[in-house]
């Protein structure tokens, strides 16, 4: 999504500066060009060659700034610029831009581009609750600005509350979400993610190796691209995608109980989590002891939530678009194949937990799409998040047809 993409990174005065230097090695790593306008107070707190060296490009702190003769520096800045982010954002920058002041390198840059700016705000919990800096983002949010809204934590000047700068992970979230295509834009997607537990006593479970990774980078590609996402979560140790609808659920039954709940409103379904497919007959109460040389749990089975949608009597509505997944050890095309049919699915997604850069706890996957149609297509090994991106494609190109 950000390779090749010419993005300028504005960097204000804070001690947040630091986490800049982080963002861009995730831009960067992404494939972007990166270029690094500096204010002066922001010199303060981290040197410009910091930024210069990661970034390998001239970093920009004056107004006056020349990048080639003949050229201004801000305006062929903003020109060049794909993408603004703003990280940290000051109240004082952010307040300027939507007075229409432009008196330094930053501020002239941002009001000539025409290029998404992300802003990331971060500052003392009293100024971000002030009614002035909260009409000065509103303003700016009307006018079609971006923000990464701050996290509560502990500040630098001690005060406890909203006013953290977010995470780089979570800025870098932004920054794809601005650049993709909104081609699900109006369309609401369900995703689940993660594996089932399935609790036998107070403090044992049967479930198995899902990571959640695969359904929760759905979630963030599928919100990228402008849909309201609905993201149904068992157990994982994942953040939480930023934007998105996240229901957290245990078992087989509480995930069955929430997709149900939801579907009517969805255009999209994907089914990625890893449901335990049986659960104990009985769950004990009390811990079970371990006196006994072997203890027997009697197993019944759990619903299958995916069949179940793709049986549901859709008359009222358009039924949504059903997507599942295959996690097989042997004969892949063939389960897929049948699982894809016997399921009334549109598209399943299958791949080898066998192999050791796919399937469970990894951030890779090798996939192979299957379609109602009869066609097929082998992705390859790619990222998690890469994949996900293939399969909101083809969900896509369908959809419109």
């Amino acid at each position: 999504m950000l390779r090749n993409k010419k993005i300028i990174l504005g960097v204000c005065g804070g001690i947040a500066a630091y986490k800049a230097v982080e963002l861009l090695r995730l831009l960067t790593k992404a494939g972007a060009e990166v270029h690094v306008i500096m204010t002066r107070a922001a010199e303060e707190f981290i040197a410009p060659l910091t930024f210069q060296t990661l970034s390998s490009n001239p970093v920009h702190t004056g107004l006056f700034d020349l990048i080639a003769e003949m050229e201004i520096g801000h305006i062929s800045l903003a020109d060049r610029a794909d993408l603004f982010i703003v990280a940290p954002a000051t109240a004082n920058v952010i307040g300027k831009i939507a007075a229409g002041i432009a008196d330094d390198m930053l501020t002239t840059t941002v009001m000539a581009t025409k290029a998404p700016v992300l802003f990331a705000p971060a500052m003392n919990v009293n100024m971000y609750s002030n009614p002035i800096y909260k009409d000065n983002e509103q303003k700016l949010r009307r006018l079609g600005y971006l923000f990464e809204s701050p996290v509560s934590g502990t500040l630098a000047c001690g005060w406890e509350g909203e006013g953290k700068l977010a995470a780089p992970e979570a800025i870098f979230e932004g920054a794809v979400a601005a650049l993709a295509e909104k081609d699900l834009a109006g369309l609401t997607v369900m995703i689940t993610a993660g594996p089932t537990r399935e609790e036998i006593d107070p403090v044992r479970y049967i479930s198995n190796h899902s990571s959640g990774k695969m359904g929760y980078a759905l979630a963030r590609a599928a919100r990228s691209r402008g849909a309201q996402v609905i993201l149904v979560s068992g157990p994982t140790a994942l953040s939480e995608p930023e934007g998105v609808t996240l229901i957290r659920v245990t078992s087989a039954i509480e995930m069955q109980s929430e997709v149900m709940a939801h579907v009517a409103a969805c255009d999209v379904v994907i089914k990625a989590a890893a449901v335990a497919d049986y659960r104990p007959l009985i769950r004990n109460s009390t811990k079970i002891k371990k006196n006994a040389h072997s203890v027997t749990i009697e197993l019944v089975k759990n619903p299958d939530i995916l069949a179940g949608l793709g049986a549901m009597d859709y008359r009222l509505k358009p039924r949504p678009f059903l997507v599942g997944f295959a996690a097989e050890t042997d004969a892949l095309a063939e389960n897929a194949a049948k699982k894809l049919n016997e399921k009334k699915l549109d598209m399943i997604v299958a791949n080898d937990v066998t192999q050791s850069d796919a399937g469970f706890n990894v951030d890779t996957n090798r996939a192979l799409l299957f379609f109602r149609d009869g066609s097929s297509s082998d992705c390859g090994l790619m990222s998690k998040d890469k994949l996900a991106g293939t399969i909101l494609d083809h969900v896509v190109a369908r959809l419109v047809k």
